[in-house]
């Protein structure tokens, strides 16, 4: 039987890391709280062989339940609409410019996305990743680039497309 104790204290330090893991790879919370919780449950299973590192292990669940997920729902929705131009300097562009990098991300295909997530905003190696995502460092490095090639060109993250309305005499 698995030590309830020790997967008690990891899930208490490390479920707000492994949340936001999650919210990463759905971006919403709803789902991302579904998906850390499905991926706990699977690794109680587990935990008496993976109390000593669990982290790489639970991490690894997360995506491929998370990739079970994708391959299962239709994902076909995505709201759209374009925004009018802005009359001034818009105080909340910070906000603006995360949404656009947030839905430039959505715009990834699924396994690049979750290569960014790990990479990039949960800073692992490249190896870690690879490990997580049951793959090749290679490949990890070639979804990557092809991943940061698509972010460059996203109309959204343009910058001349955040700052066009900025007042006169104002340099982004």
């Amino acid at each position: 039987m698995a030590d309830s104790d020790g997967f008690a204290e990891f899930v208490g330090a490390r479920s707000a890391r492994l949340l936001r893991t999650a919210y990463l790879l759905t971006q919403d919370w709803a789902r991302a709280e579904d998906l850390l919780q499905t991926s706990l449950a699977k690794a109680w299973f587990a935990w008496s062989r993976i109390e000593t590192n669990p982290e790489p292990y639970v991490r690894k669940i997360i995506v491929n339940t998370y990739a079970s997920w994708w391959r299962r729902r239709w994902n076909a929705e995505r709201p759209t609409g374009e925004l009018p131009e802005r009359a001034g300097h818009d105080a909340h562009a910070a906000v603006d410019e995360r949404d656009a990098l947030w839905g430039a991300l959505r715009r990834l295909p699924k396994r690049q996305r979750a290569v960014i997530v790990l990479r990039y905003f949960e800073d692992l190696t490249e190896a870690e990743v690879a490990e997580a995502l049951g793959t090749a460092v290679g490949t990890v490095k070639s979804q990557a680039a092809k991943a940061l090639a698509k972010l460059r060109i996203d109309p959204a993250l343009r910058a001349e497309s955040h700052f066009a309305a900025a007042p006169e005499g104002v340099t982004p």
